[in-house]
């Protein structure tokens, strides 16, 4: 757990460096995520020749952002984005201390030191370490995220109780009390663990049957985490859109949302109007009229 823990500080600063350089990137999509287009589409070609409308790449939307709010608007919610990843560094191995939670010792990934057959066992105490550890994180840092999402999605509204980081805190207490700081959490938990036990059972097989040398070994589990995120990548639509359903934003209530009663409910909406995978392209964006536009 000491080792883990010393992981986790070392690879904090890192990690603000990074969250900060590209923040102006995930506020976009964050935006996109919730349905937010306020520029046109214009006529196109898929890459396979076809017509389409095309929608603004993320640096046009970072651009259109940057001439209304200035360049330090573009760094909307950062603050708290910062603070959730400095939460999750220093608390999730804590919580799970206090849990009285014993995480199993296992290398990661397994099977990299020799090139013995990968054991399942070990695969299954991986997963059940990573998955203890994702919760513990986002559960810690989720009620930041929330912060940072809904100062983000205040953009949309302009609404001016959403531009500090205390402003927002004290606006999302009003709405919703302490149960608003996590709105979202569970299919943003649901999306995350499926993808690390997934991903957990794909590395065995493949390091089993396909990858024989442990040099190689190392890249399947990053690998099969990145096409199982892609899947699961709805789940994190859902959280998003979520966590500022109900508020007092504009971005959360009709026309802009539609009055979500549950999570369930946002998925099917956002899957039977094919917006469920809003966001995850960020540079060939086609534009697809929703169902209830085309009726």
């Amino acid at each position: 757990m000491e080792e883990i823990e010393k992981e986790k500080i070392t690879a904090l600063h890192s990690q603000l460096l990074v969250t900060t350089i590209f923040h102006p990137m995930e506020y976009a999509k964050v935006l996109i995520q919730l349905g937010y287009e306020p520029l046109p589409p214009r006529r196109s070609t898929t890459l396979f020749g076809r017509p389409a409308m095309i929608l603004p790449n993320v640096f046009q939307y970072i651009k259109f952002i940057k001439a209304s709010d200035g360049y330090f608007g573009c760094y909307r919610g950062l603050s708290a984005r910062i603070l959730g990843l400095i939460a999750s560094s220093q608390l999730s191995c804590k919580v799970i201390n206090v849990c009285g939670i014993d995480l199993p010792e296992i290398s990661d990934p397994p099977n990299i030191i020799t090139d013995d057959e990968p054991k399942l066992e070990d695969y299954v105490k991986m997963g059940r370490r990573d998955m203890i550890m994702h919760t513990a994180s986002v559960v810690v840092s989720y009620p930041f995220h929330v912060v940072s999402v809904r100062m983000m999605a205040s953009f949309i509204g302009k609404e001016e109780d959403y531009n500090t980081l205390l402003g927002t805190i004290v606006s999302i207490y009003k709405d919703d009390g302490i149960l608003g700081f996590f709105h979202g959490l569970i299919p943003k938990l649901l999306g995350d663990l499926t993808c690390i036990a997934v991903t957990g059972v794909l590395a065995y097989y493949v390091n089993k049957y396909f990858v024989k040398t442990k040099d190689l070994r190392y890249y399947t589990v990053p690998i099969l985490t990145f096409i199982t995120s892609t899947l699961t990548y709805p789940l994190v639509v859902v959280s998003t859109c979520m966590a500022v359903a109900g508020s007092s934003l504009k971005a959360g209530n009709p026309p802009a949302m539609p009055k979500y009663t549950s999570w369930q409910a946002c998925w099917r909406d956002l899957l039977r109007n094919k917006q469920h995978k809003r966001g995850s392209s960020l540079i060939f964006r086609y534009y697809i009229a929703p169902i209830a536009a085309m009726q």
